[in-house]
């Protein structure tokens, strides 16, 4: 998964904060599910009909400099509306986490290398995600990869969209009006009488 887009304070419907200071240098792995209320808030953040499950599997791994590198994935089933038949469906998701954190002094300067990276041929990194307050949020991470890993487009396996068919009646045609206007050419023209 690449870098998801943040979502704002207000709306956070799982948090799971971990302080960074509290990660060993062997790295923590944390596994995380969401329970009933945060799963309705979820829902409800993102439109859904419901949210069944929502789990997390994550291994945060400090690295030098202050940063955490957040590996694993992130699935569970929700409920959503066909797009072809509107009918409500389940949808399953399985999204893998790969992302940094660094402190946020130093996003910008990180943000800019990899500006400058992007002109070269090499596929280059996402910026770091920032780490607030000293501390990484798994339940917000692992939200953003819910939303990120839904099809925007669900539709049930056996769904067809069929255009309505449209009966075109001959006396709507858009020249229809003009021949009205003009009359019908088929009558006989009538003779000039001779003379005067």
């Amino acid at each position: 998964m690449s870098r998801p887009d943040r979502m704002t304070d207000t709306s956070n419907p799982w948090s799971v904060p971990i302080a960074v200071i509290q990660i060993p240098e062997t790295g923590v792995a944390r596994d995380i599910e969401a329970g009933p209320q945060e799963r309705e808030a979820m829902a409800t953040l993102g439109g859904l009909l419901g949210v069944a499950s929502a789990k997390a599997s994550l291994l945060l791994t400090p690295i030098k400099g202050g940063h955490v590198h957040v590996t694993g994935r992130v699935w569970g089933r929700v409920g959503q509306t066909c797009v072809v038949t509107l009918d409500p469906i389940e949808s399953d998701f399985d999204e893998d986490i790969d992302l940094m954190f660094a402190p946020p002094s130093q996003i910008r300067e990180l943000a800019e290398s990899v500006d400058e990276d992007i002109e070269s041929d090499e596929e280059t990194p996402d910026p770091p995600e920032p780490i607030e307050n000293g501390f990484i949020d798994l339940g917000r991470l692992a939200t953003d990869a819910v939303f990120l890993g839904l099809d925007p487009y669900p539709r049930k396996p056996d769904a067809v969209f069929e255009p309505p068919v449209e009966h075109i009646d001959p006396d709507e045609h858009p020249f229809a009006a003009l021949k009205a206007l003009k009359g019908d050419a088929s009558a006989p023209v009538p003779k000039k009488p001779r003379g005067g």
